[in-house]
C-alpha cells in the first residue's frame, strides 16, 4: 500500500528565548519604560502592577497577561496596593497569529499557568544566574551534563502551548473549542482548586491532613492523590510552601516585621518561623529582604 505524508500547518512558531525572568517585588517599585524588537510577555502571579504601553495604561491584577509587541514602549510600576510577583518572558516570533496579542490584556485559566510554571521550572533547570536579575543580558546554560533532556525544546512547546490555547479560549474569530477533559478529570481539579482556596483562607493556621479531609469533606486517599497530581509534592509541604510565598508577599509590603509576619501566619515562635523560611526559600527573611531590596534599587550611573 502506498502512503501519501501530509505536511503539518504550524501557526505559531517562536523562534528565539531573550530571557526568561521571575521577580519579587517590593510594593513600591518602578521599571523605566524600553522598546525591543522583539515580543515581551509579562504575568502578574500575585499582587498587582500598573503598566503603560506607548500612550496606554493599566492595572493589571493577579492571573492577568499582557504582550508587548515588537518596539512598543513600556514600562511597570507598582502602586503600593500589593507587592506583586511578575513572570517576563521575552522572546521572537514573527507568526501572524501573534496579531491577536495586540492591545490586549488577558485573563489566564489554571491550565495556562501551569505552562508558565513549567516555563519557569524548566529554565530554572538549564541557565545559570538568577532569574530575577533585571539587568541581565544574556540566558547563559548550565554545564550540558546537568540540563535536563530536550529542556529548552519543553521550554519553547509550553510557551507554543500557552499563546494557542490563549488564542483559542480568548479569540471571537474561528473559535476553536478546547479539547474536553473527561468527567472525572474535571471534577478533581475544581475539587484541587476548591482546596487550594480552602488553604489560603486558612493560611494563618495550623492545618493539619485530618482536618482539611474534615472541612471539605474528602478522604485522605484521594486527597493525597490530588496533590500528586498537581503538585508531586505532599499537602502539608505545599502549605508550608504557601506560608513562606504569603510571607515574601508582606515582606515585600515592608508594612509588618518579621515577628508579626510569622504570628500572622501561625508559627509558633520567630525562629521557626526563621527555619522554615530558610528551608523553603533558601535564604533567612533578613537575607530576602536585602536581596528583594537590591534588586528594586537603580542601577548606579
Amino acid at each position: 500500500m502506498l502512503y501519501e505524508s501530509i505536511s503539518l500547518k504550524e501557526e505559531l512558531i517562536i523562534d528565539k528565548i531573550v530571557f526568561i525572568r521571575h521577580y519579587e517585588y517590593m510594593s513600591e517599585f518602578t521599571l523605566k519604560g524600553e522598546s525591543n524588537d522583539f515580543w515581551v510577555l509579562l504575568y502578574v502571579d500575585k499582587g498587582t502592577v500598573n503598566v503603560t504601553a506607548d500612550a496606554r495604561t493599566y492595572t493589571l491584577n493577579k492571573d492577568d497577561i499582557i504582550f508587548h509587541k515588537p518596539n512598543e514602549l513600556h514600562s511597570i510600576y507598582a502602586n503600593g496596593a500589593a507587592a506583586p510577583n511578575l513572570i517576563v518572558i521575552g522572546f521572537e516570533c514573527n507568526s501572524h497569529a501573534m496579531k491577536f496579542f495586540e492591545n490586549k490584556v488577558l485573563e489566564v485559566t489554571p491550565s495556562e499557568r501551569t505552562y508558565l510554571g513549567n516555563i519557569i521550572k524548566e529554565a530554572y533547570l538549564t541557565y545559570s544566574g538568577r532569574l530575577d536579575d533585571p539587568l541581565g543580558q544574556q540566558m547563559i546554560r548550565k554545564k550540558n551534563k546537568s540540563i535536563p533532556f530536550a529542556s529548552e525544546q519543553l521550554i519553547q512547546i509550553y510557551l507554543q502551548l500557552l499563546l494557542i490555547q490563549l488564542i483559542r479560549s480568548c479569540g471571537t474569530e474561528n473559535p476553536i473549542a478546547e479539547i474536553p477533559k473527561s468527567s472525572r478529570q474535571r471534577n478533581e481539579d475544581e475539587l484541587f482548586y476548591k482546596i487550594i482556596a480552602y488553604m489560603q483562607e486558612n493560611i494563618g493556621s495550623k492545618l493539619t491532613i485530618q482536618q482539611i479531609c474534615k472541612d471539605n469533606l474528602i478522604g485522605r486517599s484521594l486527597l493525597q492523590k490530588l496533590f500528586k497530581d498537581h503538585t508531586s509534592c505532599g499537602i502539608i509541604d505545599y502549605f508550608s510552601i504557601m506560608k513562606i510565598n504569603a510571607a515574601k508577599q508582606l515582606i515585600c509590603g515592608q508594612q509588618m516585621n518579621f515577628s508579626q509576619i510569622a504570628e500572622k501566619l501561625g508559627y509558633n515562635s520567630i525562629h521557626y518561623f526563621s527555619r522554615q523560611f530558610k528551608h523553603i526559600a533558601g535564604v533567612t527573611p533578613s537575607e530576602y529582604l536585602a536581596s528583594v531590596k537590591s534588586m528594586n534599587e537603580p542601577p548606579a550611573s
